[in-house]
């Protein structure tokens, strides 16, 4: 079902419209021309999927105590992440990890910015490996010379 757009100024000139449509598909996408879009939800629905991603965390997490269920996900991982076959196992399963980890944080922290930076910075890397000049650009050996110290961010 796609989720319904309504402008900014509807929400103002026809508030009750507005929240029909909320009622009726449990969440509207709000555009603005001066800011980002906004969605609003129905309480009810997005407690079912925070409930829900706190279910696949713990899933996820479960199933990694254990060797068998540890070979499930990473015989399933390729499936969800196509790009995981350029990394090496010990990579795949640090990326498992902080996957996990992350998936956690959006949960019990309500930090959703976490997971999305693990999934972008390990695609970028699978990206730059699934490249072998870029891969042999990027790990040749730098030379001795020592620039100093670099500043923090």
């Amino acid at each position: 079902m796609a989720m319904p757009t309504v402008p900014f100024s509807d929400l103002s000139k026809h508030s009750k419209r507005v929240a029909e449509i909320i009622d009726r598909f449990h969440r509207v996408r709000v555009t603005r021309r001066d800011g980002e879009d906004l969605f609003i939800s129905v309480a009810r629905h997005d407690h079912q999927r925070e409930e829900t991603a706190d279910i696949a965390a713990r899933m996820i997490a479960a199933l990694l105590a254990s060797d068998e269920g540890t070979r499930a996900v990473l015989h399933a991982l390729p499936e969800v992440f196509p790009w995981v076959r350029h990394l090496s196992a010990a990579e795949t399963q640090e990326f498992v990890r902080e996957l996990v980890d992350a998936t956690r944080d959006s949960v019990d922290l309500d930090v959703h910015s976490t997971l999305h930076r693990v999934i972008v910075e390990w695609r970028a890397t699978a990206r730059i490996l699934a490249d072998p000049e870029l891969t042999a650009r990027l790990t040749r050996a730098l030379p001795d010379e020592d620039h100093g110290e670099v500043a923090a961010p």
